[in-house]
């Protein structure tokens, strides 16, 4: 497809002015002659109906949630009601400046100060910040803040474990916070964290273990059944536990990863809460800690006094700011009415998304391998392994998805399983999108042995064909 510029042509604008007789504007008598400019700008010439073509033709070619189902293993991909994305841009909203006096933003601070509250009686913890930017941003914010506690404490703590089927941002996060990290393998069988490797690491490192960071469930939609044993033995070598909350839309309303002992969490309000993501933005990693943690946050938080909201700088320990201003307003608006028009009805969510996850992999149980038979959470891993060898490779099969107009699930993750494809349905989605997915997984089988290089070549009927990742990775092109 051509871009604006290449379509544009010299004078095929068809916008006229008429004629006014009035004299053209001296800019010299405006702008300073070294601002002056002597030469073309460079504005494509199209017609108004040739741009809205081209504009309206870009827009259908990028595929969302809007367009069907985005079954991205670990990522939440949820569907986003409109009326959030509506309230977002009321002008009351959009219009507010950051820099405007307490008493000119009450209505915003209002909104930051009543997501908190929620989010805190959600998880089940004591104090919050909306300030990080992402899950990510998040995960390094709760560990930076992890890090000030033990350093108050004269405590050299400076080991953070992590389980195999961990999500990869932990270990990055973890060590950009200065932590040394000791990746914990999985026990096989059931898929979930060996309490008796724990136990020896330890037995071993027992004075320098800061912390253990977990997703429950885990990444292979398995809720770790050990963690109440788990949280003991963490507690009692007077180390903290961090719950990763990418995958909290599994247990929203049933149960509180405080409940479970953990000490501070992340959540990811452009997944749970059901905000637009993707393509690097927009995001809100707010963290939720234990009481003790409180005066470590980011400044300023917010508070209430009577019926009056301000901003409080005077945290004792706080690692300082995370993000400018108070965080992403508008994801944090959305999350908002999100949870207001749901209400009391939050574990629907979590009963929802189970039930769509669990009826996926029975549907799949007689074409694919899947390691870890049990009842799933609200995502689950098949493995093309037996299959490799006729070109449907988790790889193959998630390009030749695209031709069928289903975004690709994640593959090759967690490592721990053999050409993995992890596939996670939502809640949003109902059961003809659910059988219309199994039935391209059926046909795409069926291709692998009458047409394997088809798969090979996939996607092929697409404007953007296959894409050399690793050239992608090695060479990236960032301009034209």
């Amino acid at each position: 497809m051509k871009t604006i510029f290449q379509k544009s042509k010299k004078g095929s604008n068809n916008f006229k002015i008429e004629e006014t007789g009035i004299n053209e504007f001296d800019l010299s008598e405006l702008i300073p002659s070294e601002l002056l400019r002597e030469y073309e700008i460079g504005i494509p010439e199209l017609s108004e109906n040739e741009v809205v073509r081209h504009f309206t033709n870009l827009s259908v070619k990028n595929y969302g949630v809007d367009n069907g189902i985005y079954p991205l293993g670990s990522c939440t991909m949820k569907y986003n009601p409109k009326i959030n994305e509506e309230i977002s841009n009321f002008n009351c909203f959009a219009d507010i400046h950051p820099f405007q006096r307490e008493e000119d933003i009450q209505g915003c601070l209002h909104v930051i100060f009543g997501l908190g509250e929620m989010l805190k009686k959600i998880v089940g913890l004591d104090a919050v910040t909306l300030q990080p930017s992402a899950g990510a941003h998040g995960e390094l914010c709760g560990l930076l803040t992890v890090k000030k506690y033990f350093d108050e404490k004269k405590e050299k703590r400076n080991i953070a474990i992590i389980p195999d089927s961990a999500h990869g941002t932990n270990f990055a996060s973890a060590s950009m916070a200065g932590f040394e990290v000791i990746e914990i393998k999985s026990d096989r069988d059931t898929g979930t964290i060996d309490v008796g490797l724990l136990e020896n690491i330890i037995n071993k490192e027992f004075d320098k273990i800061a912390i253990i960071m977990i997703t429950n469930p885990n990444t292979l939609g398995i809720f770790e059944k050990d963690i109440l044993k788990i949280s003991e033995i963490i507690h009692k070598n007077k180390s903290l536990l961090y719950y990763d909350g990418a995958n909290l839309n599994a247990i929203i309303g049933k149960v509180r990863p405080g409940d479970m002992g953990f000490d501070i969490v992340h959540l990811n309000l452009h997944k749970t809460f059901s905000t637009p993501h993707g393509g690097g933005g927009p995001g809100s990693g707010p963290i939720i800690v234990k009481k003790e943690l409180k005066e470590f946050l980011p400044v300023p938080v917010v508070e209430k006094n009577a019926n009056r909201y301000f901003l409080n700088y005077n945290l004792k320990n706080s690692i300082g700011r995370m993000k400018s201003f108070y965080g992403n307003f508008s994801v944090i608006l959305k999350a908002y009415c999100y949870l207001l028009s749901i209400g009391n009805n939050l574990k629907i969510i979590a009963e929802d998304a189970v039930l769509n996850s669990n009826y996926l992999k029975y549907k799949l149980k007689d074409f694919f391998d899947i390691p870890y038979k049990k009842n799933s959470m609200h995502e689950f891993v098949i493995s093309a392994k037996n299959y490799k060898q006729t070109g449907a490779t988790a790889l193959n099969i998630a390009k030749r998805l695209i031709d069928y107009g289903i975004h690709p699930p994640t593959v090759y993750f967690p490592s721990v399983v053999d050409e993995a494809i992890m596939i996670e349905p939502t809640e949003t989605e109902n059961i003809d999108r659910l059988d219309y997915l199994v039935d391209v997984l059926k046909k795409i089988l069926n291709e692998a042995k009458n047409n394997p290089d088809i798969l090979k070549t996939a996607p092929v009927e697409k404007d953007i064909k296959r894409v050399n990742e690793l050239k992608a990775l090695k060479e990236p092109i960032l301009k034209q």
